[in-house]
């Protein structure tokens, strides 16, 4: 009898040993992917934001619109960038697409200065100037895709 009684004590504790591992593995992978898709959303929202943002500059060239366009831009910069960085260099380094990353800011950066350059400039046309705002929100969408 004291043999019969080990051998279902050792397998009853087994059990829900890996049942408490395999859902919290599956609750992770859930929370993970919720964030992920949450952040995903967010950077969609942003992105529209910035395309309306983008709308009024090129309209009504103010320099009032043109700040909060540049301030939306540095906004979706760190979420897209800095943080999705910072999650990839934990789970797999990758050098060239550090490099990628970087050089798609440096052409953000000098986009913007070109923008508001060419805002300063009346002669400018409107065509030019949302010409120029599509390039950007072109390279923001490259960043998070």
């Amino acid at each position: 009898m004291m043999k019969i009684d080990r051998e279902l004590r050792t397998n009853v504790e087994q059990k829900p040993i890996h049942k408490k591992t395999a859902s919290k593995q599956n609750f992770e992978q859930i929370v993970r992917t919720k964030a992920t898709h949450m952040k995903q959303q967010d950077l969609e929202k942003l992105l529209q934001d910035i395309t309306e943002q983008g709308k009024k500059v090129a309209r009504f060239r103010s320099f009032k619109d043109l700040a909060r366009y540049k301030r939306l831009i540095q906004q979706f910069l760190e979420e897209a960038v800095f943080d999705g960085l910072s999650v990839k260099e934990t789970r797999n380094f990758n050098p060239s697409n550090f490099s990628h990353k970087l050089i798609t800011v440096e052409k953000i950066d000098e986009k913007l200065i070109q923008l508001t350059d060419d805002l300063l400039d009346q002669e400018k046309k409107t065509v030019d100037l949302l010409a120029l705002i599509g390039e950007i929100e072109g390279l923001l969408v490259n960043l998070y895709m």
